[in-house]
């Protein structure tokens, strides 16, 4: 379903509140798109973050029960010091504002050199585009385990399959815990604050080759002071058994 242009413009003041303050649940985010002069209630902008696939990262109390149930994953990394690439690699979703729209953006990551494997973008969160960047990811080899959290696209028998046809183990963050999966968090900010909010993409298109364009930067330009001022193509070409 489309959104007018007022909730469009709700939408893109949360995507940037919810980068600087990922702890915000909707409450707190209404009180402060209203402080910005936007108009809004609770019920609105809750409505929105679901879309967007935004929540906080603090956990609720388990007051309730899930409204589908799913195999629970345990998290796996928590602790875990990886050493090498294609040891982890991790999985999620983000919304990407466009001029008059927005789509949505998946990708599969090499959690210890911050490589992007693969990505794909679009205007559903069906499981399918998750899908297909998965498959794409399988050219760099396979991890030992494949962490996500446990939105319906990754708990869905056709996502874990993959993964456990190949004898990889699934982790999944604490609900309401976006932080467990911290790296792809951070290049939800880079990619928003150093590409998309720079731009105003009018399709999906234009938006493709943008984002292709980023990911080649990103992956073999960008130096990371994480990773000693070297990019993610250097660390994951180095560490690769």
């Amino acid at each position: 379903m489309g959104e007018s242009a007022e909730n469009l413009k709700l939408m893109r003041k949360i995507d940037e509140f919810h980068l600087s303050h990922p702890e915000w649940g909707y409450p707190r985010m209404t009180e402060y798109l209203r402080a910005s002069g936007l108009t809004c209630n609770r019920k609105r902008v809750a409505r929105l973050m679901k879309k967007m696939n935004i929540r906080s990262v603090l956990p609720k109390s388990n007051t309730s029960l899930s409204a589908k149930s799913h195999k629970k994953y345990p998290y796996l990394l928590r602790g875990l010091k990886v050493s090498r690439s294609n040891e982890v690699w991790a999985t999620d979703i983000t919304y990407i504002p466009m001029q008059a729209g927005f789509m949505y953006l998946t990708v599969v990551m090499d959690w210890y050199s911050r490589y992007v494997l693969s990505w794909r973008i679009s205007n559903s969160m069906d499981k399918r585009f998750c899908l297909e960047a998965l498959d794409e990811a399988w050219k760099w080899g396979q991890p030992e385990i494949f962490n996500s959290d446990q939105g319906a696209q990754f708990t869905s028998l056709e996502f874990t399959s993959e993964l456990l046809n190949r004898g990889i183990k699934i982790s999944m963050d604490g609900k309401g815990r976006a932080l467990d999966n911290v790296f792809v968090e951070r290049l939800w900010w880079s990619v928003k604050y150093e590409h998309i909010y720079l731009r105003a993409y009018e399709n999906g298109l234009d938006l493709h080759k943008g984002l292709k364009e980023y990911f080649n930067y990103y992956n073999n330009h960008r130096l990371h002071s994480s990773l000693g001022y070297k990019t993610p193509q250097d660390i994951f070409l180095q560490h690769l058994l």
